[in-house]
């Protein structure tokens, strides 16, 4: 199908960008790789379209205060290739490189993807293990959300008419941690069927720190708390890991669709957990 006729812009800068998006029934355009199809089949017909391509503001990765910080416009590829990312948050870089195909990848950005919040992306996981940030910014100010707080629901965030996504901030990783992304992959889309994201410490024999993501087996990305109590303070053995893992889906309402039933996701996330889980226990070891 064809889109229906809209108005088009390309500001040179984040203002020119955040007053047209104030003006009215404006989307952004970012790496174009969900809204573009969603126009073509008419489940979303905005007024006005404002491409943040031109915007140098959003595109950077650099380091402050103990920090990573990522702008929106930033390609899943840049951040896949980042020495910087790659040596002091090994994790999104991992994530990254997950993502779709390499033309997914050189186009389609991180604002973009969690501005859209499909609950079978690859960074939310990632970014809840993290407990990465969201700056926001519009015409009126600017807010920082917690990643876990910026995620609403499927396809819904906590972003306001008129906002844009200006960058994600992640921590640095703290020596001697252990990260790991595992997914299953849809076979013709990518997009994580079930994903899981781990990062772990040991100290003493003992797993002193782990926090973990999944993304694909509910309705949005969360952090699967109740394997993150039953491995830290654990030697980290195959059945400690296991034990754990076990507890990947408790609570959860999972998702059921075409690919896969919920209690085929249900045990995918087990699996994929565990696998998470003990890669990146032997890269902390």
């Amino acid at each position: 199908m064809i889109p229906q006729n809209f108005e088009y812009s390309a500001p040179n800068n984040l203002n020119e960008a955040l007053a047209l998006l104030a003006a009215g029934n404006a989307k952004v355009l970012a790496g174009g790789m969900s809204l573009i199809p969603l126009m073509k089949l008419r489940l979303a017909a905005p007024d006005h379209l404002v491409d943040l391509s031109r915007v140098t503001d959003l595109k950077s990765i650099r380091e402050e205060a103990g920090a990573i910080k990522i702008g929106a416009m930033t390609t899943h590829w840049e951040i896949e290739a980042s020495a910087l990312v790659r040596s002091k948050c090994p994790l999104l870089a991992e994530a990254a490189s997950n993502i779709g195909d390499v033309q997914v990848r050189n186009m389609g950005t991180i604002g973009g993807s969690i501005a859209h919040a499909d609950p079978a992306a690859d960074y939310p996981a990632s970014l809840l293990a993290l407990e990465a940030q969201v700056r926001i910014s519009s015409a009126k100010g600017e807010r920082t959300l917690a990643i876990a707080e910026f995620l609403v629901d499927a396809l819904s965030t906590a972003l306001e008419p008129g906002e844009i996504v200006r960058e994600i901030i992640v921590p640095v990783e703290a020596a001697g941690t252990g990260v790991s992304y595992q997914k299953m992959a849809q076979p013709a889309s990518g997009f994580a069927i079930v994903g899981a994201a781990a990062r772990v410490r040991k100290s003493g024999g003992k797993v002193s720190f782990v926090q973990v993501g999944i993304t694909g087996l509910a309705g949005k990305a969360f952090r699967a708390t109740g394997v993150e109590k039953l491995l830290s303070g654990a030697a980290g053995s195959a059945a400690d890991v296991q034990k754990a893992a076990a507890a990947a889906a408790d609570g959860v309402d999972p998702n059921t669709d075409l690919h896969a039933s919920a209690p085929y996701r249900r045990q995918m996330a087990r699996v994929y957990m565990a696998r998470a889980l003990t890669q990146a226990l032997a890269r902390a070891s």
